[in-house]
């Protein structure tokens, strides 16, 4: 099964991007992944939990 979270925004909107992955996790192990549009196509993925992602995230 998946879950697919999108948004268009002219702010950061990948705070709200992590937050409906978050509430899509309990329905068990999958991946995971945001891609953005920030100057060029900008993409982070996680085949953990969503914790894992938001750490690269951050890390960007």
């Amino acid at each position: 099964m998946c879950g697919i979270v999108g948004a268009v925004s002219t702010r950061n909107i990948v705070p709200v991007l992590v937050q409906g992955l978050q509430r899509l996790e309990y329905r068990g192990y999958d991946s995971c992944g945001v891609a953005v549009w920030a100057d060029g196509l900008k993409r982070a993925r996680s085949t953990s939990r969503v914790a894992e992602l938001i750490a690269q995230v951050q890390s960007d």
